[in-house]
């Protein structure tokens, strides 16, 4: 054998050895390796699951919280946009009634109030508030109050509303206040 091939060998050797080592090494430092028992792996699973129950569990009631209190805050705040758009009314009601204090012109005082009133209803209506006309309808308790009847000679009346007390007013095409009326009996 030539010098090459026994280092060759050698190193060979020396490599198998090291394998060796290592494996018993592995063995005295962790234990022989053992197959997992079917019910040890079934109750990791299990484990896992819950885990992964417990986290999504927790993901909804923060969420939950979380909506919660943003719808807490936007109720909190919706009223606050009509709120500053009142305010100039408010003030414009200032400013009449000390202007009335001495006014002798009963014509300015009459325009005063119906310019407020038409600034009111713009900003209402804008914000998506009608009212309804219920003068001369049929009667419907879906949709009026009646606080009176009163007896009526005209046949074609019966049943027809024929004077409205209060009107009533719709929020985005829902009634939010059902107009109070005389109905014909």
């Amino acid at each position: 054998m030539s010098e090459k091939e026994e280092e060759l060998q050698e190193n060979q050797e020396e490599l198998v050895n090291a394998e060796e080592t290592v494996d018993e090494k592995a063995e005295k430092e962790f234990g022989e390796a053992e197959p997992l028992d079917p019910i040890v792996k079934l109750e990791n699973d299990i484990l896992e699951e819950k885990n992964k129950h417990l986290r999504l569990y927790a993901e909804f009631e923060n969420f939950r919280r979380r909506t919660a209190k943003e719808r807490i805050e936007l109720i909190g705040t919706a009223s606050a946009d009509i709120m500053k758009e009142m305010l100039t009314i408010l003030d414009d009601f200032d400013r009449a009634i000390q202007s009335n204090q001495t006014a002798e012109d009963l014509t300015a005082v009459k325009e005063g109030f119906t310019l407020l009133h038409n600034k009111l209803t713009k900003i209402l209506e804008s914000k998506g508030l009608k009212s309804f006309d219920s003068m001369g309808q049929t009667f419907d308790a879906d949709k009026h109050e009646a606080i009176a009847q009163v007896p009526v000679e005209d046949k074609k009346k019966k049943g027809k509303i024929i004077d409205v007390v209060e009107k009533g007013y719709e929020l985005n095409d829902k009634i939010i206040r059902h107009p109070k009326v005389v109905v014909g009996n």
